[in-house]
């Protein structure tokens, strides 16, 4: 009997629940249920009318959590199986020759039909094909090996247990396949597995996904090792119920998505997992898709989306994620024609170096985004973070926008008023919709030519430090604007801006028109002549606000730009009159 292949444990799985009535919008309950839709027809018609669900996630959004969540991953260790008794087969050609029995050979194909160990040298013009006993497992040792097939996959599998692939120590091995499939073809990659499959092994391994994919599985894909490369018509790595890469170093090219699971209809399934490894990927779509959950804990990864890639999706994504995104580690760089980190759910940062650059937003969440620790840098985007509800507790989060650096906004009705998703500003008197963005520790910065951070219900800050540049004019945009409460009861929070809103909150502050460049710097002084803050501007200003607990209630201070006397104030003033400039905005007065 073969040897059982290691399955992760999981604490619990996930279920998916649906609305029974007909258009309803219906909850995925649970984290890592995928959105899905759900069909009704109106009575007074014969149309049918499709609502798409929301995904609906645990609170819990460390990257443990939720592949807890997920349902166990089957992968081939390397220490399952040994190449002592491996059965040689020899590539020639148009041939091949094997003495195993489990072995046949009819023309230019070579068919696998028991378990076993099997290594395979030489070039093949022609196909290899797996069909063994669904106990089965199968492990192929491919030890320079060429084969290029032309009307098939190089390697098929349709029918075992567990499928491995193992590149030999100093091996290069290349396959290929057809230039094109049949629209209704099952097997359309390089690398087709009906079955779970594992890639392991120091070796190097080519793949030119010619007609479609580089590798599929329709279960679960695991790399473990070796040195893979992928050049893919549409798809680079699918795996539709898992995809999982835990090292190795892998340079995938695709037309389509570099990496990728589909499978939505199994709640615990379909989710996208890097734990290590190197990796360089550039899309033509998004360059990491997960029906449910991507979840990155380790490695390198540089992805590259849209850009540089013949791009068949109007919207390539970096990273992209049905219900999570969570990354808890490593050191993740991306480029993305639209956004760098999207979820139809929430994402959660816990840890690790995230690095983007985005066409559209740059981590973009449509319920809760949380920043709990890490390094997170939006080097270029239109809106910097954006989610229903922003949370930053912990970590360094570096935000440059074109829009609004923090935008708290809900696909409310209140996006019509120009305060909504992807919005600017949020004009006078709009209405609190109830989205949030809280600040409670961490090191913020952020510059943008819209609002500084833009709520269409409330922002908060009782810790950390918060440091916003811009906008530069007026024009209806603010340094912290919302519809309701802009709430200071910690922290430090320093703007070099044009429009300001009173604060509320047990926090004192201080505001003084005084203006500036970009590179300034900006001090404040006490009463004694103790600077209590400094910081530097990262865009021109025509307002100073500092709010910090070297504020003394009642007290005078003085503002400085670059060490020139711009204004003297109270703790706590109105100075709107002294032309702030901008109009009014939800919250409060501007100062």
């Amino acid at each position: 009997m073969p040897r059982q292949p290691h399955r992760r444990p999981i604490e619990h799985r996930r279920r998916l629940i649906l609305a029974a009535a007909p258009l309803a919008v219906a909850a995925l309950v649970l984290a890592g249920c995928a959105t899905q839709t759900v069909a009704s027809t109106n009575t007074a018609t014969t149309d049918a009318t499709t609502t798409e669900t929301a995904a609906v996630v645990d609170s819990d959004l460390s990257a443990a959590a939720v592949l807890a969540a997920n349902a166990d991953v089957t992968v081939v260790k390397d220490d399952e199986w040994g190449e002592t008794d491996a059965a040689d087969i020899t590539l020639s050609g148009s041939s091949a020759s094997s003495d195993s029995g489990a072995v046949s050979v009819d023309g230019s194909t070579v068919t696998i039909t028991e378990a076993g160990v099997f290594r395979l040298s030489g070039s093949l013009d022609g196909q290899v094909v797996v069909a063994a006993p669904g106990d089965a497992q199968v492990v192929l040792i491919l030890d320079d090996v060429e084969i290029a097939a032309s009307d098939s996959p190089a390697i098929t599998v349709t029918s075992a247990d567990d499928v491995a692939i193992s590149l030999a120590a100093g091996s290069e091995n290349s396959v290929s396949d057809a230039s094109s499939y049949a629209d209704d073809a099952d097997a359309n990659a390089a690398i087709y597995a009906d079955t779970d499959l594992t890639i392991s092994g120091t070796g190097a391994l080519s793949i030119s996904g010619n007609g479609n994919d580089g590798v599929t599985s329709t279960d679960d894909l695991v790399i473990l090792s070796g040195e893979i490369t992928v050049d893919a018509a549409d798809d680079a790595l699918r795996g539709k119920d898992s995809l999982t890469v835990e090292g190795g170093t892998l340079e995938l090219t695709a037309g389509g998505d570099a990496f990728k699971s589909d499978q939505a209809d199994d709640a615990a399934q379909g989710f996208v997992a890097i734990t290590g490894g190197t990796v360089t990927a550039t899309s033509g779509d998004d360059a990491i898709a997960a029906a449910t959950d991507a979840v990155v804990t380790g490695g390198t990864l540089s992805l590259t989306a849209g850009t540089d890639a013949s791009t068949s999706d109007d919207s390539p994504k970096g990273v992209t994620a049905g219900v999570v995104v969570a990354i808890d580690g490593g050191d993740v760089t991306i480029e993305a024609a639209d956004d760098a980190v999207h979820s139809d759910g929430s994402v959660g940062i816990g840890g690790g170096t995230v690095t983007v650059s985005a066409g559209d937003d740059g981590i973009h969440a449509e319920q809760r985004l949380e920043i709990r620790d890490g390094d997170v840098t939006v080097a270029e985007s239109n809106e910097g973070l954006e989610a229903t509800d922003v949370a930053i507790s912990g970590g360094t989060v570096d935000i440059t926008s074109s829009d609004d650096g923090v935008n708290g906004a809900g696909g409310t009705a209140s996006d019509t008023q120009g305060g909504g998703m992807g919005g600017g500003m949020s004009g006078g008197g709009e209405q609190d919709t109830g989205e949030t963005i809280t600040i409670s520790g961490g090191n913020v910065r952020v510059a943008a030519v819209g609002d500084g951070l833009d709520s269409n219900g409330t922002i908060s800050i009782t810790g950390g430090t918060t440091v916003v540049s811009g906008p530069s004019s007026a024009g209806g945009q603010g340094a912290l604007d919302a519809n309701g409460a802009i709430t200071i009861d910690g922290g430090e929070v320093f703007v070099a801006g044009s429009v300001l809103v009173t604060p509320t909150g047990s926090q004192q502050w201080v505001a003084a028109t005084a203006s500036g460049s970009a590179g300034d710097t900006v001090e404040v002084t006490d009463a004694s002549g103790t600077v209590i803050a400094s910081f530097d501007a990262d865009q021109s200003f025509g307002a100073v606000f500092y709010s910090g607990p070297g504020v003394a209630d009642g007290g005078s201070f003085t503002i400085t730009v670059n060490g020139v006397t711009a204004a003297t104030v109270s703790e706590g003033v109105d100075v709107s009159g002294g032309g702030m400039g901008g109009g009014m905005g939800g919250g409060g007065r501007r100062p």
